[in-house]
């Protein structure tokens, strides 16, 4: 391993700083302002793939800007961990600008200017984590993605969004105070926080108890980014913000680097033979492993597509967590290559639920059924991921989770082995629906009741329909229920106001009618959703204390948006569902949306496929076995 002084790390990190400012200067010419974006993304990834050759034969580069607090330097540092993270997070940021300018002027969505800013600030942070050569570098660069963040889980500034905005800095606020705790007694006890392969060698000799307090302190404050039950409630919440936002930042920069500072911990900080002589590897994998069943039989419940993903993430994150708390070469090596494979995945999911919403206003499963007519290349797109996060082969899934099972096994950790494999059904039994639904149902006579109808961990839907979604047979009954609610079905709507169950909802009971899709959508407060807050939702948990009127807080803007400038091209004769009837058939070259996001779409699909057919040709296993080697290069006992 050769130490080279260089500038690029730097140039990496500041490169969309500048971005950042011409972004905001460019506020007025929205083209300018996008194409800005495009470039300072190019040039980000272009200068860290400029890394790779020389990383990949051993080099690492370095930049010093000197002491930083007492003798820790303010160091930059491209090794083969870093660069995996950074050439991750860097080329998947061009994917999500392009999918970001059809998403924000579909929706034409407000703040424009301040979420591509935001977004370029968190790349940076991103980058900073990445390249971080030590603990204190890493936590500042971690608080400062937690403060570039905020913006865009809060984008749309509804009584919501600031909650989960609130929320979010309080989770990672506090997460952040424990990694910094426990960068003080690393300090204290080993006399630096340097990252060092292997480990660093003070701690293998430190008082064990201050040395277990240090490893759990780090372990939960970057495991709250990380989404570790119990500190991951932030996580679903946070889907309030723009489907791009949950797509890279919750998928990829945010949650991973919670996921990269656990690796950073155990790899790099204490090294796995002192994990294992410490005994702390046993309660993270426990830990994990409760995370990745619980959170998969939680997303079983969800019938918002974004809550499902959210969940699913959960779930799936803790697969990389127990790879490296196992140990074994293995093991390591499949959580690590999960997290390529989990970002292109989890991407293409997010990206085809935010364009089913731009295109069709529709969030919840429930109403999907025959959406496949209307959206094939879309809907093939989810399959495709889908089946690579329940590990199907020839996807990115099945290649680390057969390393992650390969490892637990030869480890004699069965108990673990069998608990992936729990895990693996859980992912096919909530994913299935949604391509069931969108390919070999009818939107004219389907069931759409969920897959578990108990109310343990699920949602009540007070206006949109949950469960029954299909039209009703008696055209007779839906007059009578129109006149009922006030008026008469065949005049205006634009003043309807009817009560829930009158209109085919689910009662609280959990009982549900069905509901004539030719109808609007009901009023809230006289007026549709849409016109308060265009842009999609989550809804809240059961947990949450419902209105007066039984209505859970915020749900009504779930399934509506305004498109603005594509007006022409969306189905606007209804707010969320099939339209009266039924969806239009659209063919498979791009009339379901625009290339700016399909175009993403395919991009994202393709890199999971090729993850999980020629992974070595797409560099992250390469350097996954370089940053392995390296490890047993230390001479450490697996």
């Amino acid at each position: 391993m050769t130490e080279l002084a260089d500038p690029r790390p730097i140039a990496a990190v500041l490169i969309s700083v500048v971005g950042t400012l011409g972004i905001l200067a460019a506020h007025r010419r929205p083209n300018l302002r996008e194409s800005v974006t495009l470039v300072v993304a190019l040039g980000k990834f272009g200068i860290i793939a400029s890394m790779l050759p020389g990383v990949l034969a051993g080099d690492v580069y370095v930049w010093t800007l000197g002491s930083f607090v007492v003798d820790v330097p303010f160091e930059l540092r491209a090794d083969s961990l870093g660069i995996l993270f950074a050439t991750l997070a860097s080329l998947l940021w061009i994917i999500t600008s392009l999918y970001s300018i059809g998403y924000m002027r579909g929706l034409d969505e407000h703040n424009q200017t301040r979420y591509f800013a935001a977004f370029a600030m968190s790349l940076s942070a991103a980058v900073g984590i990445a390249f971080a050569s030590n603990l204190l570098v890493l936590f500042v660069f971690y608080e400062v993605l937690t403060v570039a963040t905020y913006p865009l889980v809060a984008h749309d500034e509804t009584d919501e969004a600031r909650a989960a905005g609130r929320k979010y800095l309080a989770y990672t606020f506090g997460g952040g105070v424990a990694v910094l705790a426990g960068t003080v007694v690393v300090y204290l006890v080993a006399g630096t926080i340097a990252f060092t392969p292997g480990g660093i060698e003070g701690l293998a000799t430190a008082d064990p108890a201050l040395a277990r307090v240090a490893f759990a302190l780090l372990a939960a404050g970057f495991g709250v980014k990380a989404g570790l039950m119990p500190l991951h409630s932030w996580l679903p919440d946070a889907m309030v913000a723009p489907t791009p936002v949950s797509g890279l930042l919750h998928a990829v920069a945010v949650v991973k680097s919670g996921i990269f500072g656990i690796t950073r911990v155990v790899l790099d900080v204490f090294g796995p033979e002192a994990v294992a002589d410490l005994g702390v590897g046993l309660p993270l994998a426990v830990v994990a492993t409760i995370t990745l069943l619980a959170a998969s039989i939680i997303a079983l419940r969800k019938d918002h597509l974004k809550q499902r993903l959210a969940y699913s993430t959960v779930s799936q994150l803790s697969y990389i967590v127990l790879g490296l708390s196992v140990l074994s070469p293995d093991a390591i090596t499949g959580g690590l290559l999960h997290i390529p494979a989990h970002a292109f995945m989890k991407l293409t999911l997010f990206f085809c639920a935010g364009i089913i919403h731009v295109e069709t206003h529709t969030d919840y499963i429930s109403e999907m059924a025959g959406i496949g007519k209307r959206m094939p290349t879309t809907m093939a797109a989810f399959a495709v991921a889908a089946a690579g996060m329940a590990g199907i082969p020839l996807v990115a899934g099945f290649v680390s989770k057969f390393y992650i099972l390969v490892g637990t096994v030869s480890t004699g950790d069965y108990v673990f082995a069998v608990a992936l494999l729990v895990s693996g059904v859980l992912n096919i039994a909530y994913f299935w629906p949604v391509v069931y639904q969108a390919f070999f149902q009818s939107e004219d006579a389907h069931d759409a009741k969920p897959l578990v109808e108990a109310k343990l961990g699920g949602e009540t839907r007070s206006i949109l329909p949950q469960t029954d979604g299909g039209k009703p047979d008696d055209e007779e009954a839906d007059i009578e229920a129109a006149e009922n609610a006030g008026g008469d079905a065949d005049e205006d709507d634009d003043d309807l106001d009817v009560d829930p169950e009158e209109i085919g909802q689910p009662d609280f009971s959990g009982e549900s009618v069905e509901r004539d899709y030719s109808q609007p959508a009901p009023l809230v407060d006289g007026e549709y959703a849409v016109d308060k807050h265009p842009s999609d939702h989550t809804i809240p948990d059961e947990s949450e204390d419902a209105d007066a009127d039984g209505h859970e807080p915020g749900h009504a803007a779930e399934n509506h948006h305004e498109a603005g400038d594509h007006e022409e091209s969306h189905d606007h004769d209804h707010h969320g569902g099939p339209p009266a009837g039924g969806w239009e058939r659209r063919g498979w070259l791009g009339q379901e949306s625009t290339w700016f996001m399909l175009g993403p779409i395919l991009a994202a699909m393709t890199g999971s496929v090729v993850l999980g057919v020629v992974p070595h040709a797409a560099v992250f296993l390469r350097l996954i076995d370089d940053i392995v080697s390296a490890v047993l290069a230390m001479g450490v006992v697996f």
